[in-house]
C-alpha cells in the first residue's frame, strides 16, 4: 500500500562502528516482526564495494532468528532462509537474501526466474538492486549506505511504502 500523500519519508544517520550497523539491524528485526504487515516486505540496500551492505544483512538474519553461518549471496545470487515466526500462518518466515552485483544484463533477473520469490510473502533482502533494472517491485525500504573519509557509515533510509514507514527508526 503506498503512502497516503505518496511522497517518500527520508531519514538519515550515522553508524560509527559495526556495532551501530548491528544495533540497527537488531532494531529493524523487532520493527519487521513487530510490522502490521509481518515480515512481508522488500529491503533493497545500496552501497559501493565494501559499503556494509552484507555485514547489514547478516546482522539482521541473525537479529531475526537465522542460525549457523550467513554465506554471501554474490556467486549463487540469493540465498534462501526459513525461521520460526508466530505471526506467518505456517509459523514460518521465508527470507531470500539476493545479490544482484555480478548481472551483467537486468534480463538475468527475469532469466533466472525470480518473479515468483518476489510475488511471495517473505522477506526479500536484495544488494545491487539496480542491476536488475526495472524487473524488481517497488521496495518498501532503500537503505543507502555511504562510506565516509573515516570508517563512519553515512545512512540514509527512504520508505516507499506504509510498510516501509512502519520499519523506520
Amino acid at each position: 500500500m503506498a503512502i497516503e500523500d505518496h511522497r517518500h519519508i527520508v531519514k538519515r544517520m550515522a553508524w560509527d562502528s559495526e556495532a551501530q550497523t548491528q544495533a540497527f539491524a537488531e532494531a529493524l528485526a523487532g520493527k519487521l516482526r513487530a510490522s502490521a504487515t509481518g515480515a512481508n516486505a522488500l529491503i533493497q540496500l545500496h552501497g559501493d564495494l565494501g559499503a556494509g551492505k552484507t555485514t547489514l544483512a547478516r546482522h539482521l538474519l541473525k537479529a531475526l532468528g537465522v542460525t549457523g553461518r550467513v554465506k554471501s549471496p554474490t556467486y549463487a545470487v540469493v540465498e534462501p532462509y526459513s525461521v520460526a515466526d508466530p505471526a506467518a500462518a505456517d509459523g514460518m518466515l521465508a527470507i531470500w537474501h539476493f545479490d544482484f552485483f555480478r548481472f551483467n544484463d537486468p534480463d538475468e533477473w527475469e532469466e533466472a526466474g525470480f518473479r515468483d520469490i518476489f510475488a511471495s510473502p517473505g522477506l526479500k533482502l536484495v544488494e545491487w538492486p539496480e542491476k536488475a533494472g526495472s524487473h524488481l517491485p517497488p521496495a518498501d525500504l532503500d537503505i543507502h549506505i555511504e562510506m565516509l573519509a573515516s570508517e563512519t557509515r553515512a545512512v540514509t533510509l527512504t520508505a516507499h511504502t506504509d510498510a516501509g514507514a512502519a520499519l523506520l527508526p
